[in-house]
């Protein structure tokens, strides 16, 4: 689906705390029909931004919008369109799965339970179960239902997949993407970077509550050095590889990884010198950009 208006901005947005810690001059917008990744480690200041985003708290300067809706004057309004999840969920443990479902099926007045029933099986919720007597992975899959089982136009997930096994995050993902063909926006908060990949059309990458990279995953990815695993037929070949220029690791003697980052001239001329029995290009992850940001001292 081709992506349309902005449903979510965020203008100059600073939070600072009394630590000094905070965000600083946050500036990011997600359209209509969007996945938008926001990546970071803990206390990079996701939760930071999102919170402003849901009007909990106020900015030092700044501001946001929801749907065209200022996100801290409007938060009522903003409410009726919106799914949320935290990263830091608070139950009423003494309830069951059923009635904290019910309970909030009621603040947003649902009269049509067929949305939460397709979760509930979705997801495999064990909703007869007292919350307090949830795993963590279960009381994830109740507050996912709880998040989404009003159909909003827009979500904000912080962290949606963690304490999921894989294959409940594999669900996950698939809904995610469902959604998007339903022209749902969604902005969503994660560490983990298979999901993100496989979802996010764009990402924002937070660092010390910076803003440091806005870029498309291809392009994110493309900015990364490439490796090749490269096997040969005998050490005279692979004398050749280790007399060359070309930025490599030896794995064992006739197995190397060599790296390019835009220029493969080289490495094809090499190669073009010895007898290769093995060529693999495993696949980039977005750990290996995440990492490359993070480990840049001084920036």
């Amino acid at each position: 689906m081709k992506v349309g208006d902005t449903m979510i901005e965020v203008k100059n947005l600073t939070k600072i705390y009394n630590t000094k810690k905070g965000i600083f001059n946050v500036n990011f917008d997600v359209h209509e029909g969007e996945i938008f990744g926001f990546l970071g480690p803990n206390g990079a200041g996701k939760t930071t931004t999102i919170r402003q985003l849901m009007g909990f708290t106020n900015a030092n300067e700044g501001e946001c919008f929801i749907n065209g809706l200022d996100a801290r004057k409007d938060a009522a309004i903003i409410q009726k369109d919106l799914g949320y999840l935290p990263g830091e969920i608070a139950f009423f443990d003494h309830m069951t799965g059923d009635e904290f479902l019910h309970f909030i099926s009621s603040l947003h007045g649902m009269k049509n339970p067929s949305r939460k029933q397709e979760l509930i099986d979705k997801f495999e919720l064990e909703t007869n179960r007292k919350i307090r007597k949830m795993s963590k992975g279960m009381k994830q899959k109740l507050a996912l239902v709880a998040s989404m089982m009003h159909d909003p136009k827009i979500l904000i997930l912080d962290e949606p997949t963690s304490g999921l096994d894989p294959l409940m995050q594999k669900r996950f993902i698939d809904l995610i993407l469902e959604e998007k063909k339903r022209g749902k926006t969604v902005l969503m908060s994660s560490h983990l970077f298979e999901e993100v990949e496989k979802t996010c059309e764009r990402v924002a990458i937070i660092k010390e509550g910076r803003i440091v990279a806005i870029e498309s995953i291809h392009n994110l990815k493309s900015q990364v050095r490439k490796s090749y695993r490269v096997g040969v037929n005998s050490l005279e070949d692979a004398k050749i590889i280790q007399g060359s220029p070309l930025e490599y690791v030896m794995i064992d003697p006739l197995h190397f990884e060599i790296f390019i980052k835009d220029d493969y001239s080289l490495m094809i001329s090499t190669l073009a010198l010895v007898r290769v029995t093995e060529l693999i290009s495993p696949e980039q992850s977005l750990e290996q950009i995440f990492i490359s940001f993070y480990g840049k001292a001084g920036e």
